[in-house]
C-alpha cells in the first residue's frame, strides 16, 4: 500500500501549482502513515463470525471471517485483508464473551514476539461445552517489558475500556481510574476511535491532547502515529496560555498560587475589564459634506447600556459600537430625504469623530496591562475584588516590588492562566473539536476554565486520579472541576481494574488512601506476581539504592530510579561513580540505556518494568503539607510494572509503617 502511494504520479491531475502543492502534502502524509513499525504485526486477531455481519440470521446462512489489526490493509484488488481495529464489525473482539458470543464462533488472539508470529489462542465463544478461561497471551501482552516509549494497547483493550473508547463524539467523558487501570491510554484510543468516525468533522475543527509536563507528553507521543494519526497535536497547559513576549521568570508562594487559580479570580478580572467602559457625557457631531447629524449623550449611553447588558465580550462590543453609532446617524439621514446605503454606513463608522468617541467611551483594553496593574495597584484591585476576595487574599496576590512594564515583569506560571482568562473577555478563544486533558486532578479551577474555553463548541475527554492530586489547588471533586471546565454533564466513568501494577505493589500502596482520598474505591489489580514488593530498612541509603539498581538491570525491561527532587543531584553523582549510565524523564529508553533517574515531581503518568524508590520520608517532606506529599508517594508506589523495592533510612511515613 505504502509503495503504490509513493508511485501515484500526479504531474497531470492537479489544475495548478497551488493544487499540486496541497495534492503532493496530502500524498506524502498518507505515506507517513503507512510507515513499517519496527516488532508491530499487521494484525494481532481474528473473529469467526457464524453469519455474516449484516445478513439476516438465516437458517444455513454461512459466516464470515476476519483478521483484525491497528490499521486497514487491503490487496493489490482493494480487497480488505485486515480490518481496523475502529470499524463496528472489530467491535465484538473486544466486547464478546461466552455469556454474550455477539454470534461469534471463534475468537483467536495471536502472540508475537519481535515482530514474528509466535503462538496464537482460540476462544470458541458459541460453543456451551468450552468454559470461559483467562486469557494467556493477553497477560502476556500485558507484562510486556517496557522499553522505549508508551506503546498502543488496541490487543487488549478490556470491554469497560471499549466502552469509553467507543463513546460518541457530541458528549463529554470523565474518567477516574487508579494506577494502572489504563486511563491514559483509554483516552489516546478515543482520539483515534474518534478521528476513525469523524475524520471529516475534527480534521476542520482538530484535536488537542494536554498533558502536565514535557516529559509526559514525549512518553504517549509515538501512541496515535502508531495507529496512523499524524494530525494531532499536543501541549501542556502552560502552553497553551503562553504568549510572545511573556516569559515565566517567576515562582509563586502555594497560598499566593492557590488564590490566582481560585475562580472567583474570573469576576474580578471581569470586573477590571468591564470597568474601563465610561458613560458618554458630551453629545457627538458627526460632519458629512455641508452636513452635521448630532447624536445626543442620552441616546450613546443607551447605545453602551445595551452592549453591556447583552453581556458579550469586551472587544466584540467595541466593535459593534461605531455601527450602532452610524445607524442612530443613517436614520436622521434618512428622515432629512437622503438614501444612504450600507456604504454610507460603514463610511460614518469609520470617521474620525466616530472613531474617537468609541475610544473615550470603551477603550481598548490590553490584557496584559490590565493583570499588571491588578497585581501592582492595591487601590485597583480592592476596587474590583470588594465582595470576592479578602483583605488577606488580595494581599497576597500583589507584588512586593511592582514591575514597571509588562515586559519586565517576573509573572509567573499562574499570572499567564489570568491573562488568558482576561483575553478571553476581550477577545473569543478559538474552540477545538475534541480535547483530552490528562493528569486533570492536578489543576487549578483557573486552568480548567483556559482548558474548557478551547472546547467550548467541541466535547472533552478527561482523565485522572483524584487520589494522585500533588498540587495545594489539586481538585476535590470531579463535579467541581468539570462545572469549572464547562462540562458539567459530562459522563463520569471509573476505571477500577488494575492492568499494569502488581497486586502486592497496589495494595501496599492503598495503605495511603484513606489518609488522601477517603471514600475513593482502591484499585483491584489482575496482575499476582509475587516477590514485586520489597521493602527494607537500610543503614547506608545511597549505596543500598545504587545497588538495588544495579540488581533491577539485570532484569528484562526499564528501571526507573524515583526519589525526592533534593536527592537526585546526590544520586547522579553516586550512578556516575558506580559507572551506571542514567536518562532523564523524557529521554526515551533502549536496549543500552534502561535506568532513569526520575524526580519525584515529574513521575506521575511515566511508567517502569523495575522501579527503586528512595527514603519514602524525604518523598513526603519535599511537599508544602502531609496530605499532598503522601498523594506524592502515592504516586511513586505505583510506577512499577513488574517489581517495586522502596529503601528507606528514616522512618516510613505513619500510614505505611
Amino acid at each position: 500500500m505504502r509503495e503504490d502511494a509513493e508511485a501515484l504520479d500526479i504531474s497531470d491531475v492537479t489544475a495548478n501549482w497551488v493544487n499540486a502543492l496541497v495534492l503532493r502534502a496530502q500524498l506524502d502524509d498518507r505515506i507517513k502513515a503507512l510507515a513499517d513499525l519496527a516488532h508491530t504485526p499487521l494484525f494481532f486477531g481474528r473473529l469467526d463470525y457464524l453469519h455474516a455481519p449484516g445478513a439476516e440470521l438465516a437458517e444455513g446462512a454461512g459466516g464470515e471471517q476476519f483478521y483484525i489489526g491497528r490499521r486497514h490493509v487491503h490487496d493489490a484488488e482493494g480487497d480488505p485483508m485486515v480490518i481496523d481495529w475502529r470499524a463496528p464489525v472489530s467491535q465484538p473482539f473486544y466486547r464478546a464473551s461466552k455469556k454474550d458470543p455477539q454470534d461469534i464462533a471463534l475468537r483467536r488472539r495471536f502472540g508475537y514476539t519481535g515482530g514474528e508470529l509466535t503462538a496464537y489462542e482460540d476462544e470458541h465463544l458459541s460453543d456451551p461445552a468450552e468454559t470461559a478461561a483467562v486469557s494467556k497471551l493477553l497477560q502476556q501482552e500485558i507484562e510486556r517489558p517496557r522499553v522505549g516509549p508508551m506503546r498502543d494497547i488496541v490487543a487488549t483493550i478490556q470491554p469497560e475500556q471499549d466502552e469509553i473508547v467507543r463513546s460518541g463524539l457530541s458528549g463529554s467523558v470523565c474518567v477516574q481510574g487508579g494506577p494502572g487501570t489504563g486511563k491514559t491510554a483509554v483516552g489516546l484510543h478515543r482520539v483515534a476511535y474518534l478521528l476513525y468516525a469523524h475524520r471529516d468533522r475534527l480534521a476542520r475543527t482538530g484535536t488537542l491532547v494536554i498533558g502536565p509536563n514535557r516529559s509526559f507528553l514525549h512518553y504517549i507521543e509515538q501512541v496515535l502515529p502508531a495507529l496512523g494519526e499524524l494530525e494531532v497535536k499536543q501541549a501542556t497547559v502552560d502552553d497553551l496560555v503562553a504568549r510572545e513576549g511573556l516569559e515565566v521568570r517567576g515562582t509563586d508562594a502555594a497560598a499566593t498560587a492557590v488564590v490566582k487559580g481560585d475562580a472567583r479570580m474570573a469576576e474580578v478580572l471581569r470586573r477590571a475589564v468591564r470597568s474601563h467602559v465610561t458613560e458618554p457625557a458630551e453629545p457627538l457631531m458627526v460632519v458629512r459634506g455641508s452636513r452635521r447629524w448630532r447624536v445626543p449623550a442620552y441616546e450613546l449611553a443607551e447605545m453602551v447600556r445595551e452592549l453591556q447588558d447583552r453581556d458579550i465580550r469586551y472587544g466584540a462590543a467595541r466593535d459593534a459600537l461605531p455601527q450602532r453609532i452610524a445607524h442612530a446617524v443613517l436614520v436622521r439621514m434618512e428622515q432629512a430625504g437622503e438614501a444612504p446605503d450600507d456604504r454610507v454606513q460603514d463610511a460614518v463608522a469609520r470617521n474620525p469623530a466616530v472613531k474617537a468617541a468609541v475610544k473615550a467611551v470603551w477603550p481598548a483594553v490590553e490584557p496584559a496591562k490590565l493583570v499588571l496593574r491588578l497585581l501592582s495597584d492595591a487601590e485597583f484591585l480592592a476596587a474590583h475584588a470588594e465582595g470576592v476576595l479578602t483583605e488577606e487574599e488580595q494581599k497576597l496576590l500583589l507584588w512586593q516590588k511592582p514591575f514597571r512594564s509588562v515586559r519586565s515583569a517576573k509573572w509567573s506560571a499562574a499570572d499567564l492562566v489570568l491573562i488568558d482568562e482576561a483575553s478571553d473577555l476581550v477577545e473569543r478563544t478559538h474552540s477545538l473539536g475534541h480535547v483530552v486533558l490528562d493528569e486533570a486532578q492536578d489543576l487549578s479551577p483557573m486552568q480548567y476554565r483556559a482548558v474548557g474555553r478551547r472546547c467550548t463548541t467541541g466535547s472533552a475527554t478527561v482523565l485522572g486520579d483524584l487520589a494522585q492530586g500533588t498540587t495545594p489547588w489539586a481538585t476535590r471533586s470531579w463535579a467541581e472541576a468539570l462545572g469549572h471546565l464547562g462540562k458539567p454533564q459530562a459522563a463520569v466513568e471509573e476505571l477500577t481494574a488494575g492492568f499494569r501494577v502488581p497486586r502486592e505493589v497496589i495494595a501496599y500502596a492503598s495503605r495511603l488512601l484513606p489518609h488522601i482520598s477517603p471514600g475513593l474505591a482502591p484499585v483491584s489489580s489482575v496482575r499476582e506476581t509475587r516477590g514485586s514488593l520489597r521493602i527494607s530498612h537500610v543503614d547506608a541509603l545511597t549505596p543500598a539504592v545504587v545497588a538495588a539498581c544495579e540488581e533491577s538491570l539485570t532484569h528484562e525491561g526499564s528501571v526507573g530510579l524515583i526519589a525526592a527532587d533534593a536527592r537526585i543531584a546526590p544520586l547522579a553523582e553516586a550512578l556516575r561513580s558506580a559507572g551506571l549510565p542514567h536518562l532523564s524523564p523524557g529521554e526515551e529508553t533502549t536496549a543500552a540505556s534502561r535506568l532513569t533517574l526520575v524526580p519525584a515531581s515529574l513521575a506521575k503518568g511515566l511508567e517502569y518494568d523495575y522501579v527503586v524508590l528512595d527514603e519514602p520520608a524525604a518523598i513526603v517532606d519535599g511537599e508544602p503539607d502531609e496530605r499532598t506529599g503522601l498523594r506524592r508517594l502515592y504516586v511513586c508506589l505505583t510506577r512499577a510494572v513488574s517489581g517495586l523495592t522502596a529503601l528507606h533510612h528514616a522512618p516510613l511515613p505513619a500510614p505505611l509503617s
